[in-house]
């Protein structure tokens, strides 16, 4: 965020209108949402994953997904996310979702049914202390299963998770190597990728590019089918963790700007996360207490004026919509 003081709301209502008076035919009000953010301009839905976080690389790889308007399912071991609580929250409030990808990333299908418990149930345990909320996932190190792999995930609830396309990163795949298996990607289907690799950081936004230019858009794995889904509130950037839900939906739209309204459901004592992906910037906000961890994230919280607030985003060329996750208590 830029330094110089925040509009009120009433002076930012005031600028709004002076401008839409003033730009004439340049500036048509629209109230439809972006036409590169909604539902109805996804065709299609893509789960990208990142398996053996958290680690040191987790903090650079949330950004550039932030920054790319992505979000992912991130395939925690559960040693690291014992190592590494804060990086399981910085996941959640990343907009990510975190599952369980076991604790020593051992070959499960020569353990004991003893031993793939005790597997999963730390993980289980370790995401959930982290902050990571109970996963509903689960991937097998090395996409090796077998009945008793499948039996006792499961026990703990979880769906088995396993590829359609591997971009070859752990094996030292090139950045264009990685791009162009993300480029194979079709309706439902299921990419894996790594926490760590550089080049699959260094892939982020040709890979947003890609599928923005097939009209696919990243969503969720459903834990009904194991296939890529639109997120929960129907893909218009909805999130939640914990005890509460943030729905997006789209305001008024100006040449370079629009607005966004957000509608918390599931708890009065929230805290939304709200990630612009860049160069776009917020330029105010309303009917929440507001604040600014970084030049692309805006954290809001109850100002005593209910469930329901709202943001005007500066585009600066990038129409994506931000994505935003809650907590609540």
């Amino acid at each position: 965020m830029q330094t110089t003081p925040r509009l009120s709301v009433r002076s930012a209502v005031t600028a709004l209108s002076v401008a839409a008076l003033t730009a004439t035919a340049a500036v048509a009000v629209d109230t439809t949402p972006s036409h590169a953010a909604t539902a109805a301009a996804c065709n299609g839905y893509v789960g990208l994953t990142f398996d053996d976080g958290p680690s040191g690389s987790t903090p650079g790889l949330l950004n550039a997904l932030k920054q790319n308007g992505l979000r992912a399912t991130m395939f925690n071991q559960g040693q690291y996310a014992a190592a590494n609580p804060a990086q399981v929250k910085a996941q959640v409030d990343a907009g990510m979702w975190v599952a369980n990808h076991s604790y020593t990333h051992p070959h499960l299908t020569q353990l004991s049914q003893a031993q793939i418990d005790s597997e999963i149930s730390r993980t289980q345990q370790a995401v959930a202390a982290g902050g990571g909320g109970t996963p509903k996932l689960f991937r097998p190190p090395y996409g090796e299963t077998n009945a008793t792999v499948q039996s006792v995930a499961a026990t703990y609830g979880l769906t088995q998770v396993i590829w359609d396309v591997d971009s070859q990163d752990w094996n030292n795949a090139s950045t264009d190597a990685i791009v162009q298996a993300n480029a194979r990607l079709t309706n439902g289907q299921i990419i894996l990728m790594h926490d760590w690799p550089a080049n699959t950081l260094a892939a982020i936004p040709r890979i947003a590019q890609g599928l923005a230019s097939r009209g696919l858009c990243a969503g969720m794995i459903s834990p009904q089918t194991g296939r890529a889904v639109a997120p929960d509130s129907g893909g218009t950037g909805g999130g939640g963790t914990g005890s509460c839900t943030a729905t997006v939906t789209a305001g008024q739209k100006w040449s370079d700007r629009y607005n966004l309204n957000v509608a918390v459901t599931g708890s009065s004592n929230w805290t939304v996360t709200m990630n612009v992906p860049s160069p776009a910037k917020v330029l105010s906000t309303w009917n929440t207490t507001a604040s600014y961890p970084s030049s692309q994230v805006l954290t809001a919280k109850p100002n005593g004026s209910g469930n329901n607030w709202g943001a005007t985003i500066q585009a600066n060329g990038n129409w994506t919509w931000p994505t935003v996750s809650c907590t609540g208590s």
